[in-house]
């Protein structure tokens, strides 16, 4: 347990900065369920638009230290990926 006061500071420092993370992570997958509706969807438009909501969503994440930098590049290659399946479908 924290003894002196500057670990006692940086327990309250981690509290806060995890649920401002656990807040972005949460938008990234409400993001991401949104492009996943919209290709089951089968709607073209909605899709492309999803798809650059959650890529936008999700770099922002990586610039915020929520999400590693090759994990966002990975999400958003497969993401791509999906889109351009369906619009070949």
């Amino acid at each position: 347990m924290a003894n002196n006061p500057g670990a006692k500071k940086a327990i309250r420092k981690i509290e806060r900065r995890t649920e401002v993370n656990k807040a972005r992570r949460s938008r990234v997958r409400t993001f991401l369920r949104k492009f996943e509706e919209a290709l089951t969807g089968g709607d073209a438009g909605a899709a492309k638009a999803a798809f650059i909501e959650a890529q936008s969503e999700l770099m922002r994440a990586v610039s915020k230290g929520v999400v590693h930098k090759n994990t966002g590049s990975r999400k958003v290659s497969r993401l791509a990926a999906q889109l351009k399946k369906m619009a070949a479908a």
